[in-house]
């Protein structure tokens, strides 16, 4: 469950007004009105970016499937690229893809116009409430004091038979037309790399995607602001999807980051336009017996440029078992028992907000101990004062 800034802070700006650098985002945006960081948005200094937006690193695969379809020794080179990827990173960018660069760009154009959108358009979609699906600003889990530096647009557009079009943005009037479309190539996208993911792993080429039973898409579309103060707050927090298997376009500005060391140490994903980075899910790390990694990853923000990325993330059925599909000679299970997915959502969400209160607690603490020491070193005149 996550709560919101309140919306009635939305203020309209001018949305014909381009930016002075990077790309031209128009927008209407509360958080682009900042002049200075609020408190809800400081992040503790562990947490805070330790890498520049633009400190572009190399290090995450970039891997052509062209001819993937094709069988043969190309299909197997193009195999053991993201096999090798998935063992050492759980992230991987694709180019290539063959999912056509007109519906991309639509999509991409729509967004932008979504976010430039009046506020009271982006309003009649609020998803605050428990509302499933729509418009949110500045959203953060229970129990965490700091927010994230973005504005999402969110709908869920599989099982199809499940579709609510009532939490669907309607403006842009190509809205629905477009992204329907663009549901199903990065579902259709999903499955063929999660078949490769199947194969490597001694399977049927169904197998990931069969266990997810009744796969379930979301899609989210992501607006992070320019920002006054970026080296003191995150656009999206350090975490790992709960899901299968992530699909992310990201424009050219460059935000995502990930780290394979326990956060020790971070890098920029180098931005290529028209690539999608696949970020492997808990869910399909699991599914693995841990041989594929779950992507430890999250986005930073700047003061020069708006940044646009459209997320698509592919998830089990709430009821779909969580559980190794293969353990290998020698290994045990991470997990001890079979679970649904939901129950595992729900552990992680607990573990997520468990977390978040204790570092709170501790935070609100510190502050009183120091409050406490001032007072000590007080004459007592001041004290009775």
């Amino acid at each position: 469950m996550r709560k919101t800034q309140p919306l009635q802070a939305l203020k309209s700006s001018n949305q014909n007004q381009a930016e002075n650098d990077g790309p031209f985002y128009p927008h209407s945006s509360a958080l682009a009105e900042e002049k200075t960081l609020q408190a809800s948005f400081v992040r503790d200094e562990d947490e805070r970016p330790k890498v520049a937006y633009n400190q572009f690193s190399n290090e995450i695969p970039v891997i052509s499937i062209a001819g993937i379809d094709d069988g043969g020794e190309k299909r197997a080179e193009i195999c053991n690229k993201i096999v090798e990827a998935c063992e050492e990173w759980g992230v991987f960018q694709i180019v290539d893809h063959g999912v056509d660069t007109k519906l991309v760009s639509e999509m991409t154009t729509l967004a932008k116009e979504f976010f430039a959108l009046p506020p009271e358009e982006k309003l009649r979609f609020d998803m605050s409430g428990g509302k499933k699906g729509g418009f949110i600003v500045s959203s953060h889990l229970q129990g965490e004091a700091v927010q994230d530096w973005r504005e999402i647009v969110t709908f869920f557009s599989y099982p199809i038979r499940t579709r609510d079009y009532s939490r669907w943005p309607d403006k842009p009037e190509a809205w629905k037309a477009v992204t329907e479309e663009y549901s199903k190539k990065l579902m259709e996208l999903a499955c063929k790399l999660l078949g490769v993911l199947s194969e490597a792993m001694g399977l049927e080429t169904e197998a990931l995607t069969k266990a997810c039973v009744d796969m379930d898409q979301k899609v989210v579309v992501n607006f992070y602001p320019k920002c006054p103060q970026p080296d003191l707050t995150l656009g999206l927090k350090r975490h790992t999807d709960p899901g299968t298997i992530t699909l992310l376009l990201q424009d050219t500005v460059g935000g995502l980051q990930a780290t394979r060391d326990n956060g020790k140490t971070w890098i920029t994903v180098q931005p290529v336009e028209g690539a999608f980075v696949v970020n492997l899910g808990d869910h399909g790390h699991y599914l693995s017996n841990g041989r594929f990694r779950n992507a430890d990853h999250q986005a930073v923000v700047n003061s020069n440029s708006s940044r646009l990325s459209i997320a698509t993330f592919q998830n089990p059925a709430p009821d779909a078992t969580v559980y190794p599909l293969k353990i290998r000679e020698g290994e045990k299970s991470v997990l001890d028992e079979p679970i649904t997915f939901a129950e595992m959502y729900r552990r992680k969400m607990s573990k997520d907000i468990e977390i978040a209160t204790k570092k709170k607690l501790a935070k609100e603490q510190l502050l009183r101990d120091l409050e406490t020491a001032k007072l000590e070193t007080k004459p007592i005149e001041e004290i009775l004062a």
